[in-house]
């Protein structure tokens, strides 16, 4: 892809892996637009990045995502690249019994469902520009369950199974589907955990992002770091060994909370 004459749209860009994506694509030139859900987030990030286009919007709302699309196509009709960067992941025990039931599938509604009517929204657009991409970021959980984000996981999954359908759609398109595929990555994600994560399974935003954009140009279907291909590679000879690693993480939270 070229990116310095693309015009990208980059779903949760003000925070993590979105906000890095803004600072090295705004380097090479593209015109960026982010979108995100709060007002305050958004307007620190275009000061930090006076010419990125930002709109509230939450990709888990059909309503937004089609006031975005009018919005977005009506001001950028050169838009030719769509990035599904927006999710959320939370520590859930199953067990408890004090979220109510739209509240347990807060994940599926962002991560996963906002991606799917993201790319439903924006495929017609997509379809007539003349080179086109869309990358839908999941995660390494994606080739394991991590049972202290239940819902995070069956999400993620949910996203690689998406994108490989859709790539194979529209493999004759003009319109490249691309997984990008991150490890653990240091963001704010992770703040409200009262378990935080293995330092040795994360990676920093930069170099995430240095990864993803030398991958977008090459048109790779899966961008990945080299630890993404070591999960890939256990989750096969013993995934057993892998989902019971994990899972100690899930053991340490649920003492924290019985502690509380």
């Amino acid at each position: 892809m070229d990116l310095k004459n693309s015009t990208i749209l980059i779903t949760g860009g003000s925070s993590g892996i979105g906000l890095e994506l803004v600072k090295q694509l705004t380097a090479i030139g593209a015109t960026v637009i982010i979108t995100g859900r709060n007002p305050d987030m958004l307007n620190e990030v275009r000061k930090k990045f006076p010419g990125i286009h930002a709109f509230r919007s939450d990709v888990s709302s059909p309503d937004d995502i089609e006031e975005l699309y009018n919005d977005v196509i009506k001001q950028f009709p050169a838009l030719n690249i769509l990035i599904n960067n927006a999710g959320v992941m939370r520590l859930i025990d199953l067990q408890d019994a004090s979220m109510d039931l739209e509240d347990i599938t807060r994940e599926i509604g962002i991560n996963l469902s906002g991606t799917i009517q993201m790319v439903h929204q924006f495929l017609p657009h997509l379809l007539t520009r003349q080179n086109a991409a869309i990358i839908n970021v999941s995660s390494g959980i994606a080739f394991m369950p991590y049972s202290s984000a239940p819902v995070y996981s069956a999400a993620k999954a949910g996203v690689r199974a998406y994108t490989q359908a859709l790539r194979l759609q529209l493999e004759k398109t003009n319109v490249q589907v691309m997984e990008l595929i991150p490890p653990g990555v240091n963001t704010n994600l992770q703040n409200d955990w009262v378990v935080q994560p293995n330092p040795g399974m994360m990676i920093n935003a930069d170099k995430m992002v240095n990864i993803a954009v030398k991958g977008m140009r090459k048109n790779q279907a899966e961008i990945r770091p080299f630890l993404i291909r070591i999960i890939k590679a256990a989750s096969r000879i013993a995934p057993g060994l892998l989902i019971r690693l994990g899972h100690r993480e899930f053991q340490k939270f649920r003492e924290q909370q019985k502690n509380k």
